[in-house]
């Protein structure tokens, strides 16, 4: 889903982008461009040589179909490169293209990224395909990438350059660059901790198969209590986008609201820009009228249900710990003394069980296992409040990365077990 309303100028669309890409190390100060192709074949796209960390609404360059160029800068030298995928694609509203440090390196090995790493990843970003080296800037260069967007991929590698991304609109042409380039990233982790394993058509079927139909219900008008909950969510899932503990497609945060009723995030909703009206409230196994809640709650409906002393949930897709996901490393979370009181032992769920069986899940996590690897699919952490829930999510995420460093130094020497029984003791009470 698109981050932006019809009501926005393409120059903020394009600002917001680029500000984005650029907040979260995606593209330099001089790399990376982005077009806007309006439906009568005018295109506003960024300026060549401006400072992408401080580019202002007045920098954006418009493009006629005529050809008549308005602006102070002149157009990004890759116009040409827009303007060949526009004319192969003409379905296309909005391209993407940078140099982010994980697509770069597939790009100089002369790679594409498997997106058959996560359910969500394939479906986002469909096929992904290589175009040859062409010389930047050049009509070559948009000849040879148009011919792979021709081809019916919306995402493109290019050799020892970076990668376009095009889509219905700008909002979708950056969510497919974002996912890409996470699983690049994850991917990249994950082969430092051993083989990485990708899933197989079937397993594809059973994420997509998965229901999110429920009975609906009208509501009544929100209590203060239901406002200032929704408001805090939304703090926490900015907070955590921010912190790329999951990227705008991804992830589902949840918060109880009494005994029978929770707020969970919507289906299909950019997490950077969620607002508090965006979340669904899930009462009595059924959902507000006329919104559509995440996937994941039958999941977070059967945990609170068996766990009275649960009252936050997060799934979440935060790099390190992902890439444990996508190995049988085992993430040991005997690092540190508050590692391992946060977390417990960290276990494994195998995946599809999320998918199939809401129940059996349920009896998975707890008070007393809080923090659950999702194979393929990222982690699940809880809580007793979207504090705590978060906060564990933070050091879950920080353990990981921390033993995937370790592997380049030395082998891990996890505290003994006296050290954990006195922890237990004194910090936990087991």
């Amino acid at each position: 889903m698109s981050t932006f309303t019809p009501y926005m100028h393409p120059k903020d669309e394009l600002l917001a982008t680029m500000g984005r890409i650029y907040q979260y190390r995606m593209t330099t100060t001089s790399g990376g461009n982005l077009s806007i192709r309006e439906e009568n074949g005018d295109i506003w796209i960024t300026p060549t040589r401006v400072d992408k960390g401080t580019l202002r609404r007045e920098d954006v360059v418009f493009v006629g179909k005529d050809g008549k160029v308005e602006g102070l800068h002149p157009p990004s030298s890759e116009l040409p490169l827009h303007q060949a995928i526009y004319r192969a694609r003409p379905d296309l509203r909005g391209l993407v293209h940078a140099h982010p440090v994980a697509l770069v390196a597939f790009s100089a090995i002369h790679e594409v990224p498997n997106t058959m790493l996560f359910p969500k990843a394939q479906s986002v970003c469909g096929k992904v395909l290589f175009a040859p080296y062409e010389l930047p800037s050049s009509e070559e260069l948009g000849t040879t990438t148009a011919g792979k967007f021709s081809e019916g991929s919306d995402c493109v590698i290019l050799e020892n350059h970076g990668v376009v991304t095009g889509g219905i609109n700008l909002g979708d042409a950056f969510q497919k660059f974002e996912t890409l380039e996470f699983v690049g990233r994850t991917i990249i982790k994950g082969r430092q901790l051993g083989e990485v394993k990708f899933l197989t058509p079937q397993q594809l079927e059973l994420a997509d198969a998965r229901a999110t139909m429920l009975l609906e219900f009208e509501r009544e008008a929100p209590t203060s209590q239901e406002k200032e909950l929704r408001r805090r969510l939304c703090e926490f899932v900015h907070r955590a986008y921010r912190q790329r503990l999951f990227i705008s497609t991804q992830g589902s945060f949840s918060v109880r609201l009494d005994a029978s009723s929770f707020l969970i995030t919507p289906y299909q909703v950019d997490r950077g820009t969620l607002d508090p009206e965006d979340l669904v409230l899930i009462k009595n196994g059924r959902c507000e009228a006329r919104k559509t809640p995440s996937r994941a709650t039958g999941d977070h409906d059967a945990i609170y249900r068996h766990h009275p002393r649960i009252n936050a949930l997060i799934n979440a897709s935060p790099i390190n710990a992902t890439a444990f996901s996508v190995t049988d490393a085992q993430l040991d979370s005997r690092t540190i003394p508050e590692s391992y009181c946060l977390l417990r032992q960290v276990q494994r769920v195998e995946y599809g069980l999320q998918y199939r069986d809401h129940e059996a899940l349920a009896q998975r996590c707890s008070v007393n296992q809080p923090a659950l690897i999702l194979e393929n699919d990222g982690v699940l952490v809880c809580g007793g409040d979207i504090l705590e829930a978060y906060d564990r999510l933070e050091v879950l995420e920080s353990t990981a990365e921390a033993l995937v460093d370790s592997r380049s130094i030395g082998e891990l020497a996890p505290m003994p077990e006296k050290a954990l029984r006195g922890l237990e003791v004194t910090f936990l009470q087991m």
